[in-house]
C-alpha cells in the first residue's frame, strides 16, 4: 500500500482528490493538510511514501514544502498537482527534488499512475508543460531582482521597497530597471505580470 499525504488549501479540491485516490486498491491517503508548512510534519508523522502538494498554499509554497520533505524525509517522493502550470514553477520544483508535476485537470488514472511512478523512484512530468519549460529557457532574474519585483507587485513606492528589503533606493531602482529589461516589459507593472506568468516569482 502506498501511503499518501495530500496538501491543498482548497478543502473541496483536497477532499475530491482524496476520494478519487482512495478508490485505487494500492493507494491510501493517510493525512490531509491545508498549509504548506504542515506537509513535512505530516509526512514524518504518518510515514508517507508520497506527498501530493499544490503550489500556492499558505505558510510556504508547495515547492518550498517539497524541499523541506526532501531534507526531513528523503524516502518520500513529492508530486506537485497544480492549477498553475507555469514553466518557472516546473524548473523550481525539479530543483527542489520534486519527481512528479501534473495539472489538476489530469485524469485520475494519470494521477494514480504518477503517484506509483514517484513511489518507485521515477518521474512523471506533464509532457506539454515540460516542452513549454524547455522553450522558455532559464529564469533570467537574479534572486534580488525577483525580490524587488515581488515587492513591487502591490504598487509600493521605491522608498517603501527599499525599506522593506533593506536596500538603498538607487539599488532598488537598478534592480527594477534590470528586471524590466530582462522580461522585455515597458513598465514595472508589466514586468511583475510577465515574471509571474512565467513562474519566476
Amino acid at each position: 500500500m502506498i501511503r499518501i499525504v495530500l496538501a491543498d488549501d482548497e478543502h473541496l479540491v483536497r477532499g475530491a482528490v482524496a476520494a478519487l485516490l482512495g478508490m485505487e486498491e494500492d493507494l491510501q491517503v493517510v493525512a490531509q493538510v491545508g498549509r504548506g508548512d504542515e506537509v513535512a510534519g505530516a509526512v514524518a508523522e504518518h510515514g508517507a511514501d508520497v506527498a501530493v502538494v499544490d503550489i500556492e498554499m499558505p505558510g510556504v509554497t508547495g515547492i518550498e514544502a517539497a524541499a523541506q520533505v526532501a531534507g526531513r524525509s528523503p524516502g518520500c517522493g513529492v508530486l506537485v498537482l497544480t492549477g498553475f502550470g507555469r514553466p518557472g514553477h516546473l524548473r523550481r520544483a525539479l530543483d527542489a527534488g520534486v519527481r512528479g508535476f501534473l495539472g489538476k485537470d489530469a485524469p485520475v488514472d494519470e494521477l494514480a499512475d504518477a503517484v506509483r511512478a514517484v513511489h518507485a523512484g521515477g518521474r512523471s512530468i506533464d509532457a506539454a508543460l515540460a516542452a513549454t519549460a524547455l522553450m522558455a529557457g532559464d529564469n533570467p532574474l537574479t534572486p534580488r531582482e525577483a525580490d524587488v519585483l515581488r515587492a513591487a507587485a502591490d504598487g509600493r513606492t521605491v522608498a517603501d521597497m527599499a525599506a522593506e528589503l533593506g536596500l538603498a533606493r538607487g539599488t532598488v531602482r537598478n534592480h527594477l530597471s534590470s528586471a524590466i529589461g530582462k522580461t522585455g516589459a515597458a513598465t514595472r507593472h508589466e514586468a511583475v505580470h510577465r515574471a509571474d506568468e512565467m513562474g519566476w516569482l
